[in-house]
C-alpha cells in the first residue's frame, strides 16, 4: 500500500505521480572522501591519507572494468604520488609512473594532467631534468593550467635555473593569484631567494584561508619550517603542534617538532617526536636527523642504527628510481667517505645543479681536503649573485669554516657569526662547532686582512 505523505508525490485520478524534487533549501550532500582526494590532487592542493586511500581504491576498482579510461588513469598516477609524498613509500613511484604513462597510451590525444603527473612524479625521485621535460610539456598542451606551471617552479629550483623559477611563479600567480596554494608555492620561492619576511607572510596567509584540514595542516608545516630556520624555536613549536593538531597524519610538522624540541634542549620529547615520525613515514633525512641528535648526546650505537636504516631507504629508493645522491653525499660527507661523496657530489652537480647540491659539493671537497675548490661551490651556494640567495645557516657555517681552514680569518669570523645570527640552534652537531670554532678565531686583529 502506498504512504499518502510520500514525499515528492501527489495523487491525481488515483495514480502516484513523481514530482521532481530540487531539494528546497536543504544543503546538497557534502562530498565523500574519494571526491575530495580528487579535487585535491588534481588541483595542487595537499590530500588526506585516508581520502587517497579511498580514492587509490575506488579508481583501481574503476578501471578494472574500464580500462581505457585514460583520464581515470591519470588520477591514479597522481593520487599513487601524492600517498607517495605523504607516506615516504616509493613502492609508489613505479605504480605511478606505470598509471601516468598508461594515460598517456589511452587518453587523449592532448593529456596535460597525465603529462604534469608524470612532472610530479620526477619532482619527488628528484629527476629535476625529467621533471622540466614533462612539466613543459604540460604547459604546452595547456598553458592556462596553473598546476603545471607549478611544479615547473620545483624543476627549475632543482635545475638552479632561477630565471625559469622567476617565469614559472609569474604564470603561476597570474592565473591564480588568491589561491593558497599558489600562495604556498610563493612562499617557497621567497625563502629561496633570502625574502623571509615576505615568505613567512605568504605561508601564514596562504595557511588562513585554506579549505581543508589537510590542506591548512601542509601549511601550517611549511610556516613552522620557515621560523625555525630563522631561529624562532617557541613559534615554530606552536606552528607544527598546530599543524598536528589539524591533521594527526602530518607527519612532516611531527619530525618539525623533533627539530626544535631538540633546539628547546627538551631531549626525550625530541627523541619521542622523531621516533614516531619515523614510524608513520621513514624518511631517510629523518633518520639522519636523528642519529646526528643521538650522536650529539654522546649515543654512537644508536646513531649508527639510523645511519644503517638512512642507508636501506636510500637503496629502497633509488631501487624504485629515485634520485637520492644528494642525500648520500651530505651524510658521506660527514659521517663517511669524503671521497666518496665528492664522486657522488660532481655528478649530481653536472646533471642537475642546484644551490643544495652547491653547498653539499663544496663540504665534501673541504672535508676531503681540496679547500679552494670547496670555496668556489660554498660561495655559489651562499651569494645571491651566483644563486644562492637562500638565508641558510647551514650554507653560511659551511662557508665560514672552509674559509677558516684556508686561514681567511675575517670572512671566517663573519660567515660564521652571520650562521649564528641566522639560526643559532640549526643543528646538533654543526651549531655547537661553529661556536667553537668562533673561540679559536676570537676576536679581529689588525693583522686580519679585510672581510
Amino acid at each position: 500500500m502506498l504512504i499518502a505523505s510520500v514525499a515528492g508525490a501527489v495523487v491525481l485520478g488515483g495514480v502516484l505521480v513523481l514530482l521532481p524534487w530540487d531539494g528546497g533549501d536543504a544543503p546538497a550532500p557534502a562530498p565523500g572522501p574519494a571526491a575530495l582526494a580528487r579535487g585535491a590532487v588534481t588541483t595542487g592542493v595537499p590530500a588526506a591519507l585516508g581520502d587517497l586511500a579511498v580514492l587509490i581504491g575506488d579508481r583501481e576498482t574503476h578501471l578494472r572494468a574500464h580500462p581505457l579510461d585514460g583520464t581515470s588513469w591519470a588520477v591514479l598516477g597522481a593520487a599513487y604520488v601524492e600517498q607517495g609524498r605523504r607516506t615516504a613509500d616509493v613502492a609508489n613511484w613505479p605504480k605511478a609512473e606505470k598509471a601516468l604513462r598508461t594515460s598517456l597510451k589511452v587518453g587523449a590525444e592532448r593529456n596535460p594532467q597525465a603529462l604534469e603527473g608524470l612532472a610530479a612524479l620526477a619532482v619527488a625521485r628528484r629527476d629535476f631534468p625529467a621533471a622540466k621535460k614533462w612539466g613543459e610539456s604540460a604547459v604546452k598542451a595547456a598553458p592556462k593550467r596553473w598546476t603545471a606551471h607549478a611544479v615547473l617552479i620545483d624543476a627549475y629550483t632543482g635545475l638552479g635555473d632561477d630565471e625559469g623559477v622567476g617565469r614559472a611563479l609569474e604564470k603561476m600567480m597570474e592565473l591564480r593569484p588568491d589561491a593558497p596554494a599558489v600562495g604556498a608555492r610563493a612562499a617557497a620561492v621567497y625563502r629561496d631567494r633570502g625574502w623571509r619576511e615576505d615568505a613567512q607572510a605568504r605561508i601564514s596567509d596562504a595557511a588562513a584561508a585554506a579549505g581543508a584540514p589537510a590542506e591548512r595542516a601542509a601549511y601550517l608545516e611549511q610556516a613552522g619550517r620557515l621560523a625555525f630556520e630563522r631561529g624562532e624555536r617557541e613559534e615554530a613549536l606552536r606552528f607544527f603542534q598546530e599543524a598536528l593538531r589539524t591533521d594527526p597524519d602530518q607527519r612532516a610538522a611531527q619530525a618539525g617538532q623533533g627539530r626544535v624540541l631538540a633546539a628547546l634542549g627538551r631531549t626525550t620529547d625530541a627523541l619521542s617526536a622523531y621516533q614516531a615520525a619515523l614510524a608513520k613515514r621513514p624518511s631517510p633525512r629523518y633518520a639522519l636527523e636523528l642519529g646526528e641528535l643521538y650522536e650529539s648526546l654522546g649515543l654512537g650505537q644508536a646513531a649508527r642504527v639510523q645511519y644503517d636504516l638512512l642507508r636501506e631507504r636510500v637503496r629502497g629508493a633509488e631501487a624504485a628510481g629515485a634520485d637520492e645522491q644528494l642525500l648520500l653525499g651530505r651524510f658521506e660527507a660527514d659521517h663517511g667517505d669524503a671521497a666518496s661523496a665528492v664522486r657522488r657530489l660532481r655528478a649530481e652537480w653536472g646533471r642537475q645543479p642546484g644551490t643544495a647540491v652547491a653547498d653539499a659539493l663544496g663540504w665534501a671537497l673541504h672535508r676531503g681536503g681540496a679547500h679552494e675548490e670547496a670555496l668556489e661551490f660554498a660561495t655559489i651556494a651562499t651569494e645571491g649573485d651566483k644563486g644562492g640567495g637562500v638565508r641558510s645557516a647551514l650554507y653560511v657555517f659551511h662557508r665560514g669554516v672552509i674559509e677558516k681552514e684556508l686561514e681567511r680569518y675575517g670572512p671566517a669570523r663573519r660567515h660564521l657569526r652571520e650562521a649564528l645570527m641566522i639560526n643559532p640552534y640549526f643543528s646538533p652537531l654543526r651549531a655547537p662547532e661553529a661556536e667553537r670554532a668562533l673561540a679559536e678565531l676570537g676576536e679581529p686583529s689588525v693583522e686580519d686582512p679585510p672581510g
